[in-house]
C-alpha cells in the first residue's frame, strides 16, 4: 500500500453511528488523512459546501431521515468530481447497483476491512 497517495487527503465521513464514525476517523488517521464528520444529511451537505477541498466522501447508506442515496445525489449536484464510497452493513442484493445509480463511485461492506478501504481510496488518487 502506498500511504503517500492518501496523505493529507480530506475525507467527509457521513455516518450516523458514533462508534462506526470513530473507527473510520481512526483508520484515516493511521494513513495521515484528515476527516470531517457528519451524522445526518443536512450536516453532510453543509460541510460539503463549506469545505471545497474535500477529496473523498465515505457515505453510510442507512442514515435516518435523508438516506445515503439521497445525500449522494445532492453532493454530486454540488461537486460531481468528488468520489463517494458507499458503505453499508446491509449488503443486500441490489444495494450496490442502487448506490451506483445514486452517484456513488464505489461500494464497501461493513464490517470495514482496513486494507480494502485503503485500496479503494487509493484508486481515486
Amino acid at each position: 500500500m502506498s500511504e503517500s497517495k492518501l496523505t493529507n487527503k480530506l475525507v467527509l465521513i457521513v455516518e450516523d453511528d458514533v462508534i462506526n464514525n470513530e473507527l473510520l476517523v481512526f483508520l484515516l488517521k493511521r494513513v495521515n488523512m484528515q476527516s470531517l464528520s457528519a451524522y445526518n444529511g443536512k450536516d453532510a451537505i453543509e460541510l460539503f459546501k463549506a469545505h471545497p477541498k474535500i477529496d473523498l466522501v465515505l457515505m453510510d447508506l442507512k442514515i435516518p431521515g435523508m438516506n445515503g442515496y439521497e445525500i449522494t445525489e445532492e453532493l454530486k449536484k454540488i461537486r460531481a468530481e468528488v468520489p463517494i464510497i458507499a458503505q453499508t452493513a446491509y449488503a443486500l442484493s441490489g444495494d450496490r447497483e442502487k448506490a451506483m445509480a445514486a452517484g456513488c463511485d464505489e461500494y464497501i461492506k461493513k464490517p470495514i476491512i482496513k486494507e480494502e478501504l485503503y485500496r479503494l481510496m487509493e484508486n481515486f488518487f
